[in-house]
Formats: C-alpha cells, sequence, structure tokens
C-alpha cells in the first residue's frame, strides 16, 4: 500500500496536475478532497468529466464515475467484487476503494485518454426493433453504422500512419533538396513552437478551470448574499419569528413523528424478512397448514366483530370515528410533509440550475441575465440576428466546401509535380545529366557565352527537351483524367453533406418522437398507478363486504334455528331455544334477587342491634387492654417475696 501511494504522489506532483502533496498531506485528505482528486484524474481522460464534485449530489457523481469507469474498463481488485460495496465506497470516498483505481489510471493514462476519446464516437446507439420497422429510420441506423466502420477504419489508417517512420531513402532523398538544412531548422523550430503552444493551452485551460470554479463559488455567495439581504430588507421581525417557528414546527414533526415512524416499520419490515429468511423452505403441506390456520382466525376475527356489534356501545362507536378521523388527518399531515419536502428538494436543484445556466451565460457574453421586457427585445433581436447567421454560416459552408475542394486539388497535383520531378531526376540520372532541372538557367547563359559547347552538346538537349515535351504532355493526360474524378468527389461530398443534414433532421424526429412515447408512457403509469391504488380499494371493501355478509348469514342462520326452535312441537327442541334458556336465566335471577331482598330486610333489621354489640365488643376490648397496662405496671413496681393482693386473694410476687 506504500509504494502503491508513493507512487500516486509522485504522479500528482507532476504534469499537468501539480498537486504538490507528499505522503502525509495525501494520506490526511478528507473523502471530498480525495474524491476531488480522482474527479480531476478522470478530467485529465475525458475533459467532460471537469466538475465540482461540491455542486453535484453524490449519487449523480457516482453514477458518472462508475459509467465512464466501465467504459475504461477498469475491474475492481480481489476484495472489492461486490459492486455494491465498492459503488459505496466510492460515494463516501473510501481509501481502500479510491487508491487501486488512482494507481491504476495513473499507470495507463494516454492510453486511457485514447478509448475514452474513441468511446464518443464507437458506442453504440442502441435502437429498440420496434422503431427499426419504420424504413427512414433503419436506412438511418444503417447509414450510422456505416459512418461508425468508416471511422473505424480511418483511425486505424490514422495511427498507421502515425507509426511508420521515414525510410532512409526518403530521409537521403531530402539531402538532394535545396537549402534542406535552412528546412530543417524551420521545421526544428516549427516542432519547438508547437510543443510550447500545447503548453500554454494546457496552462489557459487550467486557468479557465480555475477561473469557472471561482466565478461558480462568487456566485453562490453572491446569491446567499443576495437572499440573505433580500429577507432582511421585505421581512419584519414578526414575520420573521412566524418564518422560524413554522420551519421549526415542521423539523420537529419530521424528527418526533415521521422519522421515528418510518424508522420502526422498516426496522418491522427487516425484522419480518430476517424471519422469512431465516425459515426453512416450505411445502405443500405446510402451506396446507398455513392456509387452515388463517381460516381459524378469520373465523375469530369475525366472532369477535358479531360480539362487538351485538353489544353496540355508543361511546366505542364514537371513538372509532374519533380515531378514524385522527388516522386520515394523520396521513394527510404525512403527505403534505413529503410534499413540502419534494417541494423544497426541487427548489434547491432548480436554484442550483439556474445559478449553473447564469454562470454559463456570464461566461459566455459577460453580461447579466436579462428579465421580463429586456428578454422579449433581446430575443427578437436574437432571432432577426439568427436568420442573418444562418445565411452567413450556408455561405460560408459553401466556401469551405469549395476551399477544400481547392486544396485538395493542390495537393494533389503538388503530389504529381512532385512525382514527375523525381522522374525527371531518374531519367537525368539515367543520361548522365543529374541537376538538369536546377542548373538550366545556368546552362541557358553558359551556352550563350560558349556556342561551341552548345554545338557540342545540341544533340543532348534535344533529346531532353523533347522528354520534358513528354513529361508535359503526360502531365496534361493525367490533369485531363483526373478532371472527372474530381467532379464526381465533389458531387459525393455536396451528396454527402445532404445525407448529413438528412441525418440531423432525422435524429431530432428521432428524438422528438422519443419524447413523446416517454411522456405518453409516463402518463399510462400514472394511470396505472391509479387504477391500482382504486383496484386495491375495491378489493379490501369486497373483502369487508363479505366479512359483513358471513356476519349477516350466521345471524340469519341463529334466527331461523330459533324460530324453528320456538314453534316446534317437540319440548326438547323448545328447551334448546334461546328464549326458553333466557326465560329460565330470567326465573333463577329473579328468585336470586328475592333470596336477596330478605336477606337484606333480616341485616336491616338487625343492623342496630349487631352495631350495639359490636361497640360493646369495642369497649370490652378497651376495658382488657387497659386491665391490661396497670397489670404489667403493678408488676414492675412489687418487690420480688412480696405478697399482694389481687381479686381478694393473696399472691407472692416472684
Amino acid at each position: 500500500m506504500s509504494d502503491q501511494i508513493k507512487f500516486i504522489v509522485d504522479n500528482l506532483n507532476k504534469e499537468p496536475f501539480r498537486k504538490n502533496y507528499n505522503l502525509i498531506t495525501f494520506d490526511s485528505l478528507e473523502p471530498m478532497q480525495l474524491l476531488q482528486v480522482l474527479n480531476d484524474v478522470l478530467a485529465e481522460i475525458d475533459p467532460k468529466q471537469v466538475v465540482d464534485i461540491r455542486e453535484e449530489m453524490p449519487e449523480q457523481t457516482a453514477k458518472r464515475m462508475l459509467s465512464l469507469l466501465g467504459i475504461l474498463k477498469y475491474k475492481p481488485p480481489g476484495n472489492a467484487t461486490d459492486m455494491s460495496t465498492f459503488r459505496q465506497g466510492l460515494v463516501i470516498g473510501s481509501k481502500p476503494v479510491i487508491y487501486p483505481v488512482l494507481h491504476w489510471l495513473l499507470q495507463r493514462t494516454n492510453e486511457l485518454k485514447k478509448r475514452a476519446y474513441l468511446a464518443r464516437f464507437l458506442i453504440k446507439l442502441e435502437v429498440p426493433s420496434e422503431f427499426l420497422q419504420d424504413e427512414t429510420v433503419a436506412d438511418t441506423n444503417k447509414q450510422y453504422e456505416e459512418l461508425m466502420e468508416a471511422f473505424k477504419n480511418l483511425h486505424k489508417e490514422c495511427e498507421q500512419l502515425k507509426t511508420s517512420g521515414f525510410s532512409t531513402a526518403e530521409i537521403r532523398r531530402v539531402e538532394t533538396v535545396q537549402n534542406h538544412q535552412r528546412m530543417l531548422k524551420i521545421a526544428r523550430q516549427l516542432r519547438v513552437e508547437k510543443e510550447r503552444e500545447e503548453f500554454l493551452a494546457q496552462q489557459k485551460q487550467e486557468q479557465k478551470n480555475q477561473l469557472f470554479h471561482a466565478v461558480q463559488r462568487l456566485q453562490r455567495v453572491q446569491n446567499q448574499l443576495k437572499s440573505m439581504r433580500h429577507a432582511a430588507a421585505d421581512a419584519k421581525p414578526e414575520s420573521l419569528m412566524k418564518r422560524l417557528e413554522e420551519e421549526i414546527k415542521f423539523n420537529s414533526y419530521m424528527v418526533t413523528e415521521k422519522f421515528p415512524k418510518e424508522l420502526e416499520s422498516k426496522k418491522k419490515e427487516l425484522h419480518f424478512l430476517q424471519k422469512v429468511v431465516s425459515e426453512p423452505a416450505m411445502g405443500h403441506s405446510d402451506l396446507l397448514e398455513l392456509e387452515s390456520k388463517i381460516n381459524e382466525i378469520n373465523t375469530q376475527i369475525n366472532q369477535l366483530i358479531e360480539k362487538k356489534m351485538m353489544r353496540n356501545e355508543p361511546i366505542e362507536g364514537k371513538l372509532s370515528l374519533y380515531r378514524q378521523q385522527a388516522s386520515i388527518i394523520s396521513r394527510k399531515k404525512e403527505a403534505k410533509a413529503e410534499e413540502l419536502q419534494e417541494a423544497k428538494e426541487k427548489l434547491a436543484n432548480l436554484e442550483r440550475e439556474v445559478s449553473v445556466k447564469t454562470n454559463q451565460t456570464r461566461e459566455f457574453d459577460g453580461t447579466e441575465v436579462l428579465k421580463g421586457d429586456e428578454f422579449k427585445r433581446y430575443v427578437s433581436k436574437l432571432r432577426s440576428k439568427s436568420t442573418v447567421f444562418k445565411k452567413k454560416h450556408q455561405i460560408i459552408a459553401e466556401f469551405k466546401a469549395e476551399f477544400g475542394l481547392l486544396q485538395r486539388t493542390e495537393e494533389l497535383l503538388k503530389q504529381r509535380h512532385e512525382n514527375i520531378q523525381h522522374q525527371l531526376q531518374t531519367v537525368e540520372e539515367k543520361k548522365g545529366i543529374s541537376g538538369y532541372s536546377y542548373t538550366q538557367e545556368e546552362l541557358e547563359r553558359v551556352s550563350a557565352l560558349k556556342t561551341e559547347v552548345d554545338e557540342m552538346k545540341g544533340r543532348t538537349l534535344d533529346d531532353m527537351s523533347e522528354m520534358v515535351k513528354k513529361l508535359n504532355s503526360l502531365v496534361s493526360e493525367k490533369k485531363s483524367a483526373l478532371a472527372p474524378v474530381i467532379k464526381e468527389l465533389r458531387q459525393l461530398r455536396q451528396k454527402c453533406q445532404e445525407l448529413t443534414q438528412e441525418c440531423d433532421e432525422k435524429k431530432s424526429q428521432y428524438d422528438s418522437c422519443a419524447a413523446g412515447l416517454e411522456s405518453n408512457r409516463s402518463k399510462l403509469e400514472q394511470e396505472v398507478r391509479g387504477l391500482r391504488e382504486e383496484c386495491l380499494q375495491e378489493e379490501s371493501r369486497y373483502h369487508y363486504t363479505n366479512c359483513m355478509i358471513k356476519n349477516l348469514e350466521i345471524q340469519l342462520r341463529r334466527a331461523t334455528d330459533e324460530m324453528k326452535a320456538y314453534v316446534s312441537s317437540d319440548q326438547q327442541e323448545k328447551r334448546k331455544a334461546i328464549r326458553e334458556q333466557y326465560t329460565k336465566n330470567i326465573a333463577e335471577q329473579e328468585n336470586l334477587g328475592k333470596k336477596l331482598r330478605e336477606k337484606q330486610k333480616a341485616v336491616r333489621e338487625s343492623h342496630g342491634p349487631n352495631m350495639k354489640q359490636a361497640k360493646m365488643w369495642r369497649d370490652f376490648e378497651q376495658l382488657m387492654e387497659c386491665k391490661k397496662q396497670c397489670f404489667l405496671k403493678q408488676q414492675s413496681q412489687t418487690p420480688m417475696g412480696q405478697v399482694i393482693q389481687e381479686g381478694g386473694e393473696d399472691r407472692l410476687v416472684l
């Protein structure tokens, strides 16, 4: 692990990061700072990843990084094979998860840059099969695949050209060119300037990033200051106190009621799931046993409901009504709290998007965001400029196409000219007059001075002029042969441009169609959700109605049995009737009440003498207690061996 950290720190201190870390400062980074370092490395590989993670939600950051790591084909090490663990560690900025990722990225940065660049063009857009039934969409998709294959071939050719060096014969051929030393010096200076230009471009990009982050922080602070000033200017102390009280009530409700209920429900659900997981697999017999238990419990519930309905307690009915109203109010309160929480989150996201758009607008043109009538005037002005811009852009596109065609023609002609020059040099070498094309003017000057030498070499010069004529005729033939090819190429380029424009239009149509289908799908899902809720309500109502029907059937059956037993001529059946039983119970209770009234009368009559006797008994107990105390007191005062009289008798005190 120490070698890994050392490698990471060394590479982060180099270009283009220049972090100036050491082992201690890097290891002491906070999770958010460590995530920012990882994001900077990913931004170096893919410039689209330049983001301040403090302005982004953790779920979005994890999703973005995981998608890029998947494109780069990163595989977690052995201790992070569980993707959920790896994702969680990436969200919280865990060092055991981020260190291996940084080590892997910094080892192969150039290779990953190339892979990220190719992924932008080679990741195929999957089109659903139902859309491919349309001929235009199928043709566009086929053209898209063909263009992708063409890009692959062109990229391979480009890589081969980059890796293929110049042969020794080509290098020696350069030495025959005039002023090749000066040209090599100029090429060397050009390479140095290009390297310097790349370095300055990197510095410019870094400064732009720093400026963007600074502008974002400034905008965020200015927004906070503006909101605080606005709140302080518009609000009074009473309104501020009222707003704070409402906020405190809402937060206290969320902390004391909503969150504990949700936590308790989650705990119950977790306990239930753990219990289900811990139980062994159930067979058909177990299911039958559970169904029988459920039926028994349902019958017991029905009996309890029936008893409750027979009692028909009005107080309990009123309480149930109040309980129902309280449950409805609590559910409404929870729903409104959730809506308020979602609205706050949505407001925060919208404010964040507004700040980002404002920063982008300010960075683009350096002005503030327009509002109201100024924005309408600006839009109308922008539309007029847009029409002019489209016309100019079309003219420029035509000029660019013509310029590209002329440039390609110039390159072909230069290439042909170089080939002719090489052929001419070869002919000169064969004829023994190497360098004639460069010394022709000098030979003409010398031939004017030395006529005798001209006569001697006249035949050779005639042959050379004839060769030059042949070469010129060959060049004209090649030009005439190349003209229809260039014309055909121009038509093909125009056709390619038309197809590209048609592809853009089809893509925009596809996007609009996909957006419409997505909105329809969301509407249908919402309708299905509402119908499902209605179905659940109807099912619960159906089950409740069935229970009530069963209860009424039981009551009706009991009433029928009672009527049969009551009108039956059999005395045994009559005795089983509830009315007879209740009549018997009433008679027994009346006899018992009669006996109790007689007993009550006897108790009332003997109440006075009994109370007097009880009072006499209490007085007797007090008298005996007094005698006992007197006896104990007298016994403690009499010396041992003395004879005392008690009750007319002499008694010796020991």
